[in-house]
C-alpha cells in the first residue's frame, strides 16, 4: 500500500513539487521523480558551493572528501555517487561558472541589437576581470593545480575556446564585415592576453596598481576597438542611392 502521507498539505515534499511545477494540485508519480531530481540538484549544488570555498581556503590537496562531507552534512558515500572524484567536483565548479559567463543576457541584448557602447563597456569590464580589485584564491588554485594535474588541466583548457567564442561574437557585432575577421581575430587575442596578465598580477603582486593600470588598457582597447569599427558617420547626414550626402 503507498504511503501517501508525505503529500499531505503543507509537508516538504508537497512545497517542494510545487515550488518547482507551480502547481497546486498533486500527481504523485510526478512528483516523486520531480522532488528527487529537485533534491539531487540540490545536493550537489550545495556540495560545490562548500568545495568552491574550501577549495580556495585549503586548496585543492588540502580539502579531502570526508572534510566535504563534514561541512556540507552530505555523506561521503552519496558525494561518490554524485561525484566520481575532486576533480569532476572541480569540473562541475568550472562550468558553472563559464555557464554564467556565456549566459550573459547584457551581451546577448548588445549582440542583438548591435549596440556599440554596451558593447565596448562589456569588452571593457571582461579585460577588468569583473573583480572588485580582491584576487581570486579559487582560479589561482585551479590554474596551479593544472600544471601537476593532468584532468584539471583538460578542465582548464576547455575554457579558453568558449571563451574566445564569446569574444568573437562580440566583435563580430561590432565589426561584421568578413574583410575583417583577420583583424577581429588578432583583438581578440589581445584581449585574452591581457586579461590573463590582469589575473596573474592580481594574484602574484602586491604591488598591482590596478587602478591606473587599466586606465591604460582601456585606452588600448579602445583605440584597437576604434581602428576596428571605423568612424561612426554623422547622425544628421545619410548617404543617397546616387552616392550624394543629404539632411536627413
Amino acid at each position: 500500500m503507498i504511503d501517501h502521507s508525505h503529500f499531505a498539505a503543507g509537508t516538504p515534499r508537497l512545497r517542494l513539487w510545487q515550488e518547482g511545477t507551480g502547481e497546486p494540485q498533486v500527481n504523485l508519480l510526478q512528483c516523486g521523480e520531480a522532488c528527487r531530481a529537485s533534491r539531487a540538484a540540490a545536493r550537489r549544488e550545495k556540495l560545490v558551493s562548500v568545495a568552491r570555498r574550501l577549495f580556495a581556503e585549503q586548496g585543492f590537496h588540502g580539502t579531502g572528501v570526508a572534510q566535504l562531507a563534514a561541512e556540507s552534512g552530505i555523506k561521503v558515500g552519496q558525494i561518490y555517487r554524485d561525484f566520481a572524484d575532486k576533480e569532476a567536483i572541480v569540473a562541475e565548479i568550472v562550468e558553472s561558472d563559464l555557464a554564467v559567463f556565456l549566459n550573459d543576457q547584457d551581451m546577448t541584448r548588445a549582440i542583438e541589437h548591435r549596440d556599440v557602447p554596451a558593447l565596448r563597456e562589456w569588452l571593457r569590464e571582461f579585460l577588468r576581470c569583473g573583480s572588485d580589485g580582491e584576487p581570486d584564491p579559487l582560479f589561482a588554485e585551479i590554474m596551479a593545480e593544472a600544471a601537476r594535474n593532468d584532468r584539471i588541466r583538460t578542465i582548464a583548457h576547455t575554457i579558453n575556446p568558449s571563451v574566445s567564442a564569446a569574444l568573437m561574437r562580440v566583435l563580430e557585432a561590432l565589426a561584421p564585415d568578413e574583410s575583417q575577421a583577420e583583424a577581429r581575430s588578432r583583438l581578440c587575442d589581445m584581449i585574452l592576453t591581457m586579461s590573463a596578465g590582469v589575473l596573474y598580477r592580481r594574484i602574484g603582486d602586491p604591488d598591482f596598481e590596478e587602478a591606473a593600470t587599466f586606465r591604460r588598457l582601456i585606452g588600448v582597447l579602445d583605440a584597437y576597438i576604434d581602428v576596428l569599427i571605423g568612424p561612426e558617420p554623422d547622425p544628421i547626414f545619410e548617404n543617397s542611392r546616387c552616392g550624394f550626402v543629404t539632411p536627413k
